[in-house]
């Protein structure tokens, strides 16, 4: 480690100095003395957020200690800004780019019928088709003056 490195961030491995800002995050078992994580900036903590399946977590601001002594008498917590989403992440995602497919009924279903794994990316494209099902679903009801939409208003396909 170099001199002025307090520690490394868990994401890039780029040091963070000492006396400069980090992010830690909220969930307790990402800040227990084994796991430690710390992060040099807020889109380092997203890095994290696919593999930890938090359901819900934010990042938190801490100052590293200014010296290393300070560093061995233990973790500051001086911060007090929290941080939901970083400034270029986009809002949650609309219901033209939402997962509308049961990940775990979909993949038990092909496992049963043929033994076969199932990727997570045909989520999305399945999604895709069950919009344009859904549309001409709508379609078809308006078009026969109603505003509920029937099974048979569903396309055949």
């Amino acid at each position: 480690m170099q001199d002025n490195q307090w520690r490394r961030c868990s994401a890039c491995k780029n040091p963070i100095e000492f006396g400069v800002t980090y992010w830690v995050c909220n969930v307790s078992t990402c800040n227990q003395k084994r796991t430690g994580l710390a992060f040099c900036t807020v889109s380092c903590w997203e890095v994290h957020l696919p593999v930890a399946n938090h359901r819900e977590s934010w990042a938190l601001e801490r100052t590293a200690p200014n010296t290393r002594e300070a560093a061995e008498a233990g973790p500051a917590k001086t911060g007090r800004r929290r941080i939901v989403r970083g400034p270029n992440e986009k809002a949650a995602p609309t219901a033209e780019a939402e997962v509308l497919i049961v990940a775990t009924r979909l993949k038990e279903y092909v496992r049963t019928k043929s033994g076969y794994n199932t990727s997570d990316r045909v989520l999305g494209p399945l999604s895709d088709i069950i919009r344009r099902i859904c549309d001409e679903a709508i379609r078809n009801a308006g078009r026969e003056g109603r505003r509920t939409v029937l099974d048979r208003d569903i396309p055949d396909l």
